[in-house]
């Protein structure tokens, strides 16, 4: 899945991603089989998984600010540093058989709010390592390691790991993020921002203030980023309730779900590997527009299957549509964004997103328990083909340049 022509910086990266996913992907069941261990309180299990959630929301910003103020390639050398020693004392008390309901939310908070600075250093670190027109595949390979890595190896792993010995799956997470870490160590130098950058730095809220104003005043990517916030209200509510879906109106058996929802990892892979094809292809935004249309008809078929097999094919196909439209938006902002503001305004980007997807589940858990399932997945295509229509206009073509130079839709 990595590329030689992408370059020997690239392969790094994709390693150490690649490698701290597959830790993720133990690590993240494990955690939640762990607290079942603790407390049969669903209320203290929930309270885990939140704890896990919110650092997005509290600190992404702040770490979009510090991922343009400091060295991209050392600070996600030393937050895998960081994140290592945090999961390996996980794993010693585990061991110890010393946990307690307060070392879990400690450990699953702290981590997400390390992985929020991770994150926006890593978006804004990617367009050094490789040319402006290999960033759709580049993002596209990532996202295929990680669901590989994620999906395929971790996940199905993780719960093996975990009945040999509740320590195992932490132990190997700290392995990973250490490797992780010496793999970026292993990049080359990227040069820093610009001393005039330097000398307008103010306050962190200032700092914050101008990654989003910047992010308005553009209005293509403002555009796509909103798009992106409507669809995932519609992409969190599907996934809410698509056990339930697939159990109860798709009749898929108890046994069968893992293989079932294997199909959207399945379709993640295809579609991260094709969105380069499809960019250099169509051009971003153009192929933008026809992503959205392809999962419209995806969702709507997902909608009205009565049957594993083409409620499975939709479901891949949605899938990747998904992907594809997450890597092209990446690389959008990576190719127009200036360097010394992309970890601010990638960190917006996130936070508009996040901000829907809770609000899409808990919609589609009310909506699921007075009416069912099949109204949410029918909802949820409407969402889509609304979101399509309008996006069939807002990113509609320009003349050649005119996007890059201008801004303008």
């Amino acid at each position: 899945m990595t590329s030689s022509a992408l370059g020997r910086d690239f392969r790094l990266l994709w390693s150490a991603a690649v490698s701290s996913r597959f830790g993720d992907a133990l690590r993240t069941p494990a955690l939640a089989l762990l607290a079942a261990t603790v407390t049969r309180d669903p209320r203290v299990i929930a309270a885990v998984t939140v704890a896990g959630q919110l650092p997005p929301l509290l600190f992404g910003l702040l770490g979009g600010v510090y991922a343009d103020r400091w060295d991209r390639r050392r600070t996600m050398a030393v937050v895998d540093g960081v994140r290592a020693a945090v999961v390996a004392a996980l794993a010693v008390v585990v061991a110890l058989n010393r946990i307690s309901v307060l070392v879990l939310l400690v450990a699953a908070f702290l981590l997400a709010t390390l992985g929020t600075l991770f994150d926006s250093a890593s978006f804004a670190l990617l367009p050094a390592l490789v040319p402006p027109d290999a960033l759709p595949r580049a993002n596209g390979r990532l996202q295929a390691g990680a669901a590989v890595a994620g999906g395929f190896l971790g996940a199905p792993a993780a719960g093996v790991l975990f009945a040999v010995a509740p320590a195992l799956p932490f132990a190997l997470d700290a392995v990973t993020f250490a490797a992780a870490a010496l793999l970026v160590l292993a990049l080359s130098p990227v040069p820093a921002v610009s001393a005039g950058a330097a000398r307008r730095r103010g306050s962190v809220w200032s700092e914050i203030v101008e990654g989003l104003r910047w992010l308005r005043a553009h209005r293509p990517l403002w555009r796509v980023t909103v798009l992106a916030a409507a669809s995932n209200l519609a992409i969190s509510g599907i996934i809410a309730v698509l056990v339930l879906y697939a159990l109860d109106v798709l009749r898929v058996p108890p046994a069968g779900y893992g293989l079932f929802a294997a199909a959207a990892i399945v379709g993640g892979v295809a579609g991260a590997l094709g969105a380069g094809r499809l960019a250099a292809w169509l051009g971003e935004v153009p192929a933008l527009r026809v992503v959205l249309a392809v999962e419209t008809v995806a969702l709507a078929g997902f909608a009205l299957a009565r049957h594993p097999l083409p409620g499975g094919i939709a479901l891949a196909v949605f899938a990747a549509g998904t992907v594809v439209w997450n890597s092209l938006c990446a690389s959008y902002g990576q190719r127009h964004v200036p360097s010394e503001l992309l970890g601010r305004v990638g960190a917006a980007q996130r936070m508009v997103g996040l901000l829907t997807a809770p609000l899409g589940a808990a919609l589609a858990g009310l909506a699921a328990a007075a009416y069912g399932t099949v109204p949410v997945a029918g909802a949820a295509a409407g969402t889509f083909a609304l979101v399509t229509v309008v996006a069939w206009r807002a990113l509609r073509p320009v003349a050649p340049g005119v996007l890059s130079r201008s801004g303008a839709v």
